[in-house]
């Protein structure tokens, strides 16, 4: 298969279990480097029984500044069958998890309708996305994810590509939070866990407190319906000492700032992290648990 999945598309030869000269460098069976129950996402995501969160291997992005560096950028992570990827969503139901939870899987979206296609949990399957997917990839999920968990991290294409390398990051990932609001333009709670809607994330970065007010008004204004989480846990991970600028948490300065403006506005769909949140201890261990 010549992969066009994501933005890139690099058009990769990827097979079931190589690839060799595409972006993600990953095979079109998954590779996942953790299986468990997750409770540090959103409240209406982890709950209190946890969220039953898949981490998969690779990532089309090239995040400067990324806390799942390991899996992203190392690769770490254990091959999987289609099959085996359905019986870890089974599994992870019958501990309780209040849903399926997709960690960086806009590389493996063919793989996951294929296990969905084999077992489709009773429990919301939460596509958890770093946002930058194409419209494509997201219609495709159609029938198959009921909450989109998306990033968008950038409006500013310079910012994109240099901490991300993806220029093109704003374009594409605004068109993906549309298409997805267009699939679930209503959020619906049941014991205050979402069953359906959309949730756009921002990392609010050292020095992003313009982008960060930017993105929050592209939210509000384009995807009422949907809900707004600004993220204070921004930890110096991976190259980040190669950029001084980000080698540092963000300050309470700049943590109240955007607070601030988000607060002296009427719109009300909004989870705020605590600041106190940026912390290595946030970072699950990827030890292959429950893979």
């Amino acid at each position: 298969m010549k992969c066009s999945l994501c933005p890139r598309r690099c058009n990769a030869e990827r097979t079931e279990n190589e690839n060799l000269n595409g972006f993600c460098k990953m095979p079109l069976q998954p590779v996942a480097a953790r299986a468990a129950l997750h409770f540090w996402e959103e409240p209406c995501i982890s709950g209190q029984k946890g969220s039953g969160t898949v981490f998969f291997t690779g990532c089309n992005l090239d995040c400067a500044f990324c806390q799942n560096y390991e899996v992203s950028h190392l690769k770490k992570g254990k091959p999987i069958t289609y099959e085996r990827l359905a019986d870890i969503f089974r599994e992870l139901e019958e501990k309780g998890a209040h849903n399926i939870n997709l960690v960086s899987p806009s590389h493996y979206v063919g793989a996951i309708i294929r296990a969905l296609d084999i077992y489709k949990p009773k429990i919301p399957v939460v596509y958890n996305s770093g946002g930058y997917d194409t419209p494509e990839n997201i219609r495709a999920l159609k029938d198959y994810a009921d909450i989109f968990l998306m990033d968008l991290k950038y409006l500013s294409p310079d910012r994109a590509k240099k901490y991300s390398g993806a220029e093109n990051y704003p374009e594409y990932a605004v068109s993906a939070v549309k298409q997805a609001y267009l699939q679930q333009p209503e959020c619906v709670f049941k014991n205050g866990i979402m069953q359906k809607g959309v949730i756009v994330r921002h990392l609010l970065l050292p020095l992003g407190t313009r982008e960060a007010i930017a993105v929050f008004d592209w939210v509000r204004e384009n995807t009422p319906g949907a809900y707004f989480s600004i993220m204070s846990q921004y930890t110096p991970c991976g190259r980040a000492e190669q950029y001084p600028e980000i080698n540092r948490r963000v300050t309470k300065r700049e943590y109240e700032k955007v607070l601030t403006y988000i607060c002296n506005t009427d719109f009300r769909n909004v989870y705020i992290q605590e600041r106190n949140s940026s912390d290595e201890k946030y970072i699950p261990p990827f030890d292959l648990a429950g893979v």
